[in-house]
């Protein structure tokens, strides 16, 4: 059972909406009887993305009716992540559960969620294990994407793309989210050595309309899934993940040009004329590893700047033991010492 926080609210739904007006007074109802049931001093907050269909007006209809329904209204369409974090730094409890408000996800299913959270986990992700959707438009590219994501990130889930998951709060605040980076979560929090866990849930037909996504986010998923790869790997150490690439390129540069000039002194051949489209090769790419080195020093100067500015840590306390007392100037006396014990 987790502690209370300092508002005495244990755990927090967060829920972005963006046109949800058709659905988002069952999900309150339903939310509402399996909070009552869990037994957690609870609360809700919706997160309304710039909606226009009314969303906006029922959230202040059901914030009236219901004390624990907190509603936040953007000031305009963010997108799911800036949702989502606005969620997240709004929710008071030490729990955080984030849910989509299409009724895609059954709130029935949290404390599935919750009960492997208290395992001693920081991190409860739900896995779609039967998807319903379309087979050549969601399911193969998701199922793609989800095996990229494992591979790259190091965490061994097989949905990556649900917002259903459980969260410790410290966990999941100490997390900056931007882009699209929420779908990578479990993955930017085992930088920080979070442990997370899976659950399977069901996967159902929006009742209502239809996604508001598509094929068209493959190309942003797969440029946030290098963001991410780089940013558990790479963000303390730039230099390493410029530096190879600009080395190899110099290498190969310097082997080209040498071999030009070796000819032409061994021959006198005219290699500007013979070789001249290898010698401009050899150039380019002498001036690549140079620009990608120097590309890579400026990187690390930036993060130095970055960590020391900020005086950010480069790891994560998980627990820390009760200081030890300090020793005593005062000389013990020879009563102390021979019984063995310093006061």
């Amino acid at each position: 059972m987790p502690r209370k926080s300092a508002s005495g609210v244990q755990l927090s739904i967060v829920v972005p909406l963006f046109n949800e007006a058709g659905t988002i007074e069952e999900l309150t109802r339903r939310l509402t009887a399996v909070l009552f049931l869990i037994g957690r001093r609870s609360e809700i907050v919706y997160v309304d993305d710039g909606s226009s269909d009314g969303t906006a007006e029922a959230l202040e209809v059901l914030a009236a009716r219901y004390p624990h329904v907190r509603a936040i209204r953007l000031a305009r369409n963010y997108g799911q992540t800036a949702a989502l974090a606005a969620g997240f730094d709004a929710a008071a409890g030490e729990v955080i559960v984030a849910m989509d408000g299409d009724l895609q996800h059954a709130p029935e299913e949290i404390p599935k969620l919750l009960a492997k959270l208290d395992e001693g986990y920081d991190i409860v992700s739900g896995w779609r294990e039967q998807r319903v959707d379309n087979l050549w438009t969601r399911r193969v590219p998701s199922k793609i994407a989800n095996w990229l994501m494992a591979k790259l990130s190091g965490v061994s889930l097989h949905d990556f793309g649900t917002t259903f998951k459980a969260y410790r709060a410290p966990v999941i605040k100490r997390i900056r989210l931007y882009g699209d980076l929420h779908r990578f979560i479990p993955a930017l929090a085992s930088w920080g050595g979070a442990r997370i866990a899976e659950v399977p849930i069901a996967n159902i037909p929006r009742p209502q309309s239809a996604s508001h996504y598509g094929l068209s986010r493959t190309w942003r998923v797969a440029a946030d899934l290098v963001t991410v790869r780089f940013l558990l790997r790479y963000v303390t150490r730039p230099l390493h993940f410029f530096g190879p690439v600009g080395f190899a390129a110099m290498a190969a540069g310097m082997l080209g040009l040498g071999w030009v000039f070796l000819t032409k002194l061994l021959t006198g051949a005219p290699v500007f004329l013979a070789h001249g489209p290898l010698l401009l090769l050899s150039a380019v790419f002498v001036q690549a590893g140079v620009v990608l080195v120097g590309l890579g020093l400026l990187a690390e100067l930036l993060t130095r700047i970055y960590m020391d500015g900020r005086r950010r840590r480069i790891y994560t306390v998980a627990r820390r033991e009760p200081a030890l007392q300090t020793w005593s100037a005062e000389r013990p006396s020879r009563a102390r010492l021979r019984s063995g014990v310093l006061q």
